[in-house]
């Protein structure tokens, strides 16, 4: 059962609060289509289960019935979700019926008293930055698609972009001075001129990232020698990162051109499409970068998100503490 088969009155209100979600909240769409499966799965779960054709008619024992529901193993009837997918389910429902007591559309809120499960704390996976460097030039810059991909993996490792935000790049979104180098100028001390590219990151949020030379100049050849011909079959795009048909490269297009360079370069670590966003964070701080300026560069509001990868690096500190100090270990 999807959301348009479910009965009137449940239909209406979840309309009501994904419209709520879009004009009001501003979220991207990438995460109303998350918050849209996930309350069309309670609402459907609600509908089929529980018989339950009204917002005004549901109980806290069916939002905890609909949670058990997810963690089940499928053989048992249920979705076998993880403890992760399960926790954003019950973040959503939450926020659903929150809204629809605040809208009048229900006289008391039956998700108030139940909470996600403990995940647990999950450390983002980074590589090595001889990995990275590896996956970096994986791709045969020699072919037009190997200078897409260079151009692609270079751009979201030198500025820690989600793919979505890397493939949501256009030509306008580089700055001016993109292809001037930088470093320091040819007279006296001050640094020269250095590109900057604009995201658009959750919620419509825009920030400015540096982009490092390695990037810039992967980035420029692409644009010369591979762009155009990619243009060229396309009806025109600003997209900077084309596909081979002309149209702008899409999250899964790029999450694939990140898998085969780690197979072109062996690269036998388990990926995700946040893997060089993880390094990229990872390897600033180990750095010495502050994580303020980890934090603006990421484009997370709250700096506690951030703050997991100084427990990265509090964890590799430790394991190579271990392995080396000759009374670490007794």
């Amino acid at each position: 059962m999807n959301d348009r088969d479910l009965p009137d009155g449940l239909e209406r209100a979840l309309g009501r609060y994904l419209q709520h979600l879009t004009v009001e909240r501003g979220l991207s769409r990438n995460t109303l289509t998350s918050y849209r499966r996930d309350l069309s799965r309670y609402l459907a779960f609600l509908a089929g289960h529980r018989h339950v054709a009204d917002p005004r008619d549901i109980a806290t024992d069916d939002v905890r019935d609909f949670v058990q529901y997810l963690a089940r193993p499928t053989d048992d009837g249920g979705c076998g979700l993880s403890t992760r997918s399960v926790a954003r389910g019950v973040v959503s429902v939450r926020g659903l019926h929150k809204f629809w007591l605040l809208e009048g559309l229900t006289d008391q809120d039956p998700a108030d008293s139940v909470t996600p499960p403990s995940a647990g704390e999950r450390l983002p996976k980074a590589l090595p930055v001889e990995t990275v460097t590896r996956i970096l030039e994986a791709p045969d810059r020699s072919t037009p698609g190997g200078l897409r991909d260079a151009a692609l993996l270079e751009f979201l490792y030198s500025t820690g972009a989600r793919i979505s935000e890397a493939v949501g790049v256009d030509r306008d979104d580089l700055s001016a001075d993109f292809d001037q180098p930088s470093g320091p100028a040819a007279q006296g001390d001050e640094p020269g001129p250095g590109g900057v590219a604009r995201l658009k990151g959750k919620g419509g949020k825009e920030r400015l990232v540096p982009v490092g030379s390695y990037a810039r100049e992967a980035i420029s050849s692409y644009v010369v020698r591979t762009r155009p011909l990619f243009a060229s079959k396309g009806r025109g795009t600003p997209a900077l990162f084309l596909n081979a048909r002309g149209g702008r490269l899409t999250r899964q297009g790029a999450w694939l051109v990140l898998k085969q360079a780690a197979e072109r370069a062996n690269v036998v670590d388990e990926l995700s499409p946040h893997t060089l966003r993880h390094s990229f964070a990872t390897h600033l701080i180990e750095g010495g970068a502050d994580i303020r300026v980890v934090q603006e560069l990421l484009g997370h509001s709250s700096l506690t998100t951030t703050q997991i990868y100084t427990k990265v690096t509090a964890d590799t500190l430790r394991e190579v503490f271990l392995t080396s100090h000759p009374r670490a270990l007794g």
